[in-house]
């Protein structure tokens, strides 16, 4: 009997995490988006070393204090030096994503970012010469000619924004391949949360030197902002927060359900933030434009089940 109790709570408990994941993903899209584009903070180097900032904290606070994971060392010099590559290149990614959100849609955004796969097979074949099946690569046409008619269909399609926002897509790929390089020994593994707790104070280094010569005086004006109204403050607080909420609920739903079902959600995920930003922000969409999506989508789709049968 006690099974059959059991059961019930812990569907109920995934079910609360991938919400909870779902919910801080598509949350902190919408608020970038929001701070960037409709509400005017035009920093997006800044907005991303605020979410640093959070990360390194809040990772500090959750591992050594409230023992979510157990802490991971780092064991060598040059195990830190990759970890400050692989922190650089996660701060390329952040950055052009949010600079892209100051021009593009979200919708138009998420349809770049789905091709993922399409950058981690490419990566994977220079860095490794890692061949897949040819069924898998065939898959990944459809990826691309998606995004493709989706451009094409793309009423507020800006070049500087797609540049960034394929900047960002490959750099996030690139990511998953370097680490799986570097940080490939059993000495050297650390957990996505481990893997933050690192990454983030070193992101924060690069970040604010570029901020500060980038951004020139953002400090002052973000300071001149909240005098006229304080809730920028809280706005920060929060989306930099929800920045680190959505690392540990992906962490969480990895370990309680499978990086398969991840997968699978997160295909999803883009979907729902695409139909969730439209109603809010309302920006214009054309047929073409979410057809070019939907292929997208179902390449991906496609990629993952492709792969899955080339694993077995």
């Amino acid at each position: 009997m006690s099974a059959i109790k059991i059961q019930p709570t812990t569907r109920l408990f995934t079910f609360g995490l991938v919400t909870s994941w779902y919910s801080s993903n598509i949350g902190v899209l919408l608020l970038n988006k929001y701070l960037l584009s409709n509400y005017g903070f035009k920093y997006p180097i800044f907005l991303t070393m605020c979410h640093m900032t959070a990360c390194a904290l809040l990772s500090y606070v959750a591992i050594a204090w409230l023992k979510v994971v157990p802490m991971q060392t780092v064991r060598s010099r040059v195990q830190l030096l990759k970890i400050g590559a692989l922190s650089l290149i996660f701060c390329g990614s952040v950055v052009s994503g949010n600079v892209s959100l100051r021009y593009l849609p979200v919708s138009f955004n998420q349809a770049v970012g789905a091709t993922t796969p399409f950058f981690t097979a490419v990566f994977a074949y220079l860095m490794t010469v890692k061949k897949e099946a040819w069924v898998t690569y065939v898959t990944l046409v459809p990826v691309v000619i998606g995004v493709i008619i989706a451009s094409g269909g793309e009423p507020s399609f800006h070049l500087f924004g797609f540049i960034m926002c394929v900047g960002a897509t490959a750099a996030r790929a690139l990511k998953t391949v370097v680490q799986g390089i570097l940080l490939s020994s059993e000495g050297e593994k650390l957990n996505s949360m481990n893997l933050l707790l690192y990454m983030a104070p070193i992101a924060v280094v690069f970040l604010l030197p570029a901020t500060l010569y980038m951004e020139e005086n953002v400090v002052g004006i973000t300071i001149a902002l909240a005098r006229q109204d304080f809730g920028i403050v809280w706005l920060l607080l929060f989306n930099s927060s929800l920045a680190y909420f959505v690392n540990l609920t992906n962490f969480l739903v990895t370990k309680h359900t499978s990086a398969l079902t991840l997968q699978v959600l997160g295909n999803a995920k883009g979907a729902v933030a695409v139909v969730v930003s439209i109603l809010i922000f309302r920006n214009p969409v054309s047929v073409t434009g979410m057809a070019g999506y939907t292929i997208t989508v179902i390449g991906v789709i496609l990629y993952s089940e492709a792969k899955k049968r080339s694993n077995k």
